[in-house]
């Protein structure tokens, strides 16, 4: 870490103590296919037409076999229906080939991120990057996330599978496979969508030539879409390739930047060590140990025209972080101006096994909180037009108030320091993830405000408003309650860029059966009202509204 006087970013955050456990907020449940009606206290805005829908892992044992990582559950779909004032709940588990085979032979077959099914070693969600070497498959337990290509609704998680979706009914469709349609063997989770209607995602490929890191685009629905109910990712292609700095230690991203002309991949120190991944895959041991924090290699920012596909030929780098979800990023005056959550220590993934989110209440479930790397939102600020003329070692960065530094170093390098987009308010709060912002009109471009989970326990249990101008906080904050990944509605005919309200679904360990759906009011972050539902649920990971119900 290059500059010694910086405090990284959990040692600038409270210490925890007296930590409740979150053992109930990571058990199985049982689905809820047909919809069940909740009981609304204050109101639910009637102009609310759709539905919420969450994803993320509900079951944690087959038979006598038990899933070790967090990440390891069984997918678990959620929709809240919204109509008229009055919200319905229904929930259904993701019929993944994982979850069939596993449920017939009543104990764990497929392998997982943390888990390794004993009779098969090697299936696991790594697989795919050597598919080359016809490794079993991997794993399709699309619980990360519900995404869109072409007007359909897909689950996905980080390897090569998809699952099509009815977000009616959420019934399981086919399984879509990435390679089928592109040379590609995994996509993220968390695609871009442009104003048109196509769909921007980043996937790995591995071959004799190398390992690359591929922008990948879906165009928009055509015409004769609707007519027919399958898949259909045809027309996908491969924008631009990134070659791996280090082929053989390629890094793990979750994400990607995308503003109105260019794509910026974040190329980070969390390593895949492939040669590690081979001896594991023989010594059959699990594969969320493969991933490793290596602080010695910095930050590469890839720039990326997003009309062209050509690769800018100036590398941006910067001190090692690490980054899971990016907030928002914009073109600005010949500057390209990326928000996004961030830390300085990236051990943290392989941490969330069930054992540790399990832990007792009090000493022990402190002990591993404030062990835990906290994100803080950071901007990092890129110079567009850098040449030969460009001088080198002055800050090129001239945007009004701005404090994130660029300087030219050396011909076709430039690098970056950031600017905290926070105060210290936030730092009480255990930092932020889980960034959302009002998407649709504001994506890509100039804008205020993002909202997000606090992070003061291992799962939030805040929900933030953020004023990126005036670095202010507002926040809803009970003890004992674990908010979701706060989604934004706009009003209709909405003008300001946060007339509208925030969905978030709210758990806690401390009472059988009083989930509910949160509605507050995006603008004063206030409770408008709340839907209780009378059934378990457990955390979960991304969601998003669908307006078309």
């Amino acid at each position: 870490w290059c500059h010694g006087n910086e405090q990284n970013s959990a040692s600038r955050c409270p210490q925890a103590s007296g930590l409740e456990s979150l053992a109930p907020l990571v058990r199985s449940v049982d689905e809820t296919p047909d919809p069940i009606p909740t009981t609304i206290r204050g109101t639910i805005p009637t102009w609310i037409n759709g539905s919420f829908l969450r994803n993320g892992p509900g079951k944690f044992e087959f038979g006598k076999d038990r899933y070790t990582h967090w990440f390891d559950g069984m997918a678990m779909m959620h929709r809240f229906h919204i109509c008229e004032g009055s919200v319905t709940y229904s929930s259904r588990f993701l019929r993944s080939d994982s979850y069939v085979r596993n449920s017939e032979k009543n104990r764990i077959v497929v392998s997982e991120f943390g888990t390794l099914a004993m009779p098969d070693p090697c299936k696991n969600i790594f697989a795919r990057f050597f598919s080359r070497f016809q490794i079993p498959k991997a794993t399709d337990n699309a619980s990360v996330n519900f995404v869109k290509y072409k007007g359909d609704y897909y689950v996905s998680t980080e390897t090569n599978y998809m699952r099509r979706i009815d977000p009616q009914s959420l019934e399981t469709k086919e399984k879509v496979d990435w390679s089928q349609y592109i040379a590609v063997n995994s996509a993220t989770a968390h695609p871009h969508y442009d104003r048109e209607g196509a769909t921007y995602n980043m996937g790995n490929s591995y071959g004799k030539h190398g390992f690359f890191y591929n922008i990948i685009r879906v165009p928009p629905p055509g015409d004769k879409a609707a007519a027919k109910d399958s898949a259909d990712l045809t027309g996908a292609k491969v924008l631009c390739s990134i070659r791996a700095a280090e082929p053989r230690k390629p890094s793990y991203y979750h994400s990607f930047v995308m503003s109105e002309n260019y794509i910026v991949f974040i190329e980070q120190p969390i390593k895949l060590d492939l040669l590690k991944f081979m001896l594991y895959r023989i010594q059959g041991k699990s594969f969320h140990k493969v991933m490793t924090w290596e602080p010695q290699y910095e930050t590469i920012f890839h720039l990326v025209n997003r009309h062209t596909g050509k690769e800018s030929e100036v590398k941006y780098c910067a001190a090692p972080m690490f980054t899971l979800h990016q907030i928002n990023a914009y073109e600005d005056n010949g500057f390209l101006v990326m928000d996004m959550c961030c830390g300085d220590d990236g051990e943290v993934i392989g941490d969330f096994t069930l054992e540790n989110i399990r832990r007792e209440s009090g000493e022990e479930m402190d002990k591993f909180y404030n062990t835990l790397c906290r994100n803080l939102p950071r901007r990092y600020v890129l110079p567009l037009t850098v040449d030969k003329q460009t001088p080198l070692d002055q800050n090129l960065v001239t945007l009004h108030g701005c404090k994130a530094t660029a300087k030219k170093t050396k011909p076709n390098e430039v690098h970056m320091t950031h600017e905290e987009l926070h105060d210290n308010e936030l730092l009480q709060y255990g930092g932020l993830e889980f960034p959302q912002i009002n998407y649709d009109k504001y994506n890509g471009r100039p804008y205020r405000y993002f909202y997000s989970c606090g992070f003061g326990h291992v799962f939030s249990d805040s929900l933030l408003k953020m004023d990126v101008h005036t670095k202010e906080l507002k926040v809803w904050r009970y003890p004992g309650l674990y908010p979701s990944e706060p989604v934004f509605v706009a009003s209709p005919g909405a003008t300001d860029e946060d007339d509208g309200v925030v969905l978030s679904v709210i758990i806690t360990p401390k009472e059988e059966k009083s989930t509910f759906l949160l509605v507050l009011d995006a603008k004063t972050f206030t409770e408008l009202g709340r839907a209780e539902v009378p059934v378990n649920i457990p955390y979960g990971t991304h969601g998003v509204f669908n307006e078309m119900g």
